[in-house]
């Protein structure tokens, strides 16, 4: 496993730290969802840059923290990939380890035309992240403003990083999502925010902004920190619905001229 040489001093301070996953989404469009054992054919694919973790770091980065991203990816190009995205959107990553021992977490995502899908999750590297990675990051949880968990990682992994973060004063989300049976009861402990979504985007999107938020106005009541980032949610999501109404538009377009000709 590999870290970036020259790892930043102890006096570095990110506003929010995300401790969690990064999930290469593999998005394939079909007219309906495949039967077992059935080939279809689908009419559009793209690669998508996903995971809880990284979806909420990269919204707290955009609007306008200094964010940091602990997780774990493979030694493939998904993994290259996806560390130059951190970077593009201003997302240090010195503290995304790279290994050989496993691919980069994906998800392949088939979506029908009705906007059903069947999401297959292989979590990859994003479960070889260890207590050694959260020594080495121990400094940065410990000076950031806020930090930010979910469960896409091992449980386990994710606890020691709230304990962290906790003993060290610093503010807590925990997005308990994937939902698990059993949830130990640390997690209460150990947790100021416990922020449950219904949606994914949506709730990604929220559980940032909230970061940011929690960051750079600690003063505003929670109510209100709730409010802004449920607006921020809310633009993001409208603007998706209208991409996915355009695009079926299109599709309607296209089915009719090949009719016509």
């Amino acid at each position: 496993m590999s870290f970036p040489e020259n790892l930043p001093s102890d006096s570095m301070v990110y506003d929010v730290v995300v401790v969690g996953s990064c999930m290469t989404d593999l998005v394939s469009y079909t007219p309906r969802l495949p039967k077992a054992g059935e080939t279809i054919h689908g009419h559009k694919f793209f690669i998508g840059f996903g995971g809880k973790g990284a979806n909420q770091c990269i919204q707290a980065a955009r609007l306008g923290a200094k964010s940091a991203m602990v997780s774990k990816v493979g030694k493939d190009s998904f993994g290259d990939n996806y560390i130059e995205n951190f970077k593009s959107n201003g997302v240090s990553t010195v503290y995304v380890g790279q290994t050989d021992e496993a691919s980069t977490g994906v998800a392949p995502i088939t979506v029908n035309d009705e906007g059903q899908n069947a999401i297959v999750i292989v979590a990859g590297a994003n479960l070889l992240l260890n207590s050694e990675d959260l020594e080495r990051a121990s400094k940065v949880i410990d000076c950031a403003k806020v930090v930010v968990c979910q469960l896409e990682i091992r449980p386990a992994i994710t606890l020691e990083a709230l304990k962290i973060a906790r003993k060290a004063g610093v503010k807590t989300i925990f997005n308990p999502a994937p939902a698990i049976a059993d949830l130990d009861p640390e997690f209460y402990k150990e947790t100021d925010v416990f922020c449950c979504n219904e949606t994914e985007g949506a709730g990604d999107s929220f559980v940032g902004a909230l970061a940011f938020y929690m960051a750079y106005y600690p003063s505003l009541e929670l109510e209100e920190m709730n409010r802004r980032a449920c607006d921020i949610a809310s633009i993001l999501t409208n603007l998706y619905q209208r991409l996915v109404i355009e695009e079926k538009r299109i599709q309607e377009e296209v089915g009719e001229s090949r009719d016509e000709g």
